[in-house]
């Protein structure tokens, strides 16, 4: 089994401050093999991310790996990268092991045009599905907005992950948590998939912004959710159980039977 600390923290628009609360974090995931962290960990949404992103070797990721190597604790976080040239930065999944060492970083696909919001002003998209191996998993790559499209789910299946990290900074709204939660128990249960989702804890303190509604969740194969954080920020060890997808795939063997598997859909 591997124990996952589900890190749900709110979000400063100030880098330092939010390093800071990433290893307070840390300190208490004490026994996770993994942490994961909410989308734009870097630093909130908003214009202020094109002077505050920064290249994987910049201060922000490298005190990611310096705390990671510290704690002995692989991280997934979201953070800013400089962009396409044009003003832009990439909404960027970094994951980083016990070591300190980045293994992968997955640029976000799609972008939150969506409810009045204009993710793509800010935001260049990334094109290329990401599974890492981390922490003895092989863990598939979605990032908020992302979590709307099944097809991306489906693509990290046929890369061969075994688990969906879901990182967010989720927008507040009318219905927006319940699509939130049943967006992610869709995906972990028709791909029957362990699926952590972390999202940023509303922090009305520092931002009037409406992102971040918190509900950090694990969702078993089958679609049960097995925790909930809620608003309030807080980190909750969880532990995903490689039986329970086996035994959930053999009662439900939904993958085997698909018959559109790399067929495109005809009109």
């Amino acid at each position: 089994m591997t124990t996952i600390a589900l890190c749900q923290i709110p979000v400063s628009p100030e880098p330092s401050a939010n390093l800071k609360r990433v290893r307070e974090a840390l300190a208490r995931a004490e026994g996770a093999d993994l942490a994961i962290f909410p989308e734009a960990t870097l630093t909130r949404f908003g214009g202020r991310v094109a002077g505050l992103a920064e290249p994987l070797d910049g201060p922000f990721v490298t005190g990611l790996s310096h705390a990671a190597r510290e704690h002995g604790v692989a991280v997934i976080a979201g953070v800013f990268e400089p962009g396409d040239g044009g003003g832009r930065v990439h909404n960027t999944a970094v994951a980083i092991d016990a070591e300190g060492s980045i293994r992968a970083a997955y640029r976000k696909i799609h972008l939150f045009d969506s409810f009045g919001a204009k993710e793509s002003e800010l935001v260049a998209p990334g094109s290329r599905p990401t599974v890492v191996e981390l922490a003895g998993l092989r863990i598939g790559l979605i990032t908020c907005y992302d979590v709307r499209f099944p097809e991306l789910a489906r693509a990290l299946v046929d890369e061969g992950a075994d688990l969906f990290a879901v990182i967010a900074a989720w927008g507040s709204g009318p219905l927006k948590e319940d699509h939130w939660v049943t967006l992610v128990r869709a995906r972990a249960l028709e791909n029957t998939m362990w699926t952590a989702a972390v999202g940023q804890a509303p922090n009305p303190a520092e931002s009037s912004d409406g992102f971040g509604v918190g509900r950090s969740m694990l969702v078993d194969p089958l679609g049960v959710v097995r925790v909930d954080l809620g608003t309030a920020p807080g980190v909750q060890l969880v532990r995903i159980d490689p039986e329970v997808t086996a035994a959930a795939r053999a009662a439900l063997p939904c993958l085997e039977h698909r018959v559109l598997k790399g067929q495109p859909i005809v009109k």
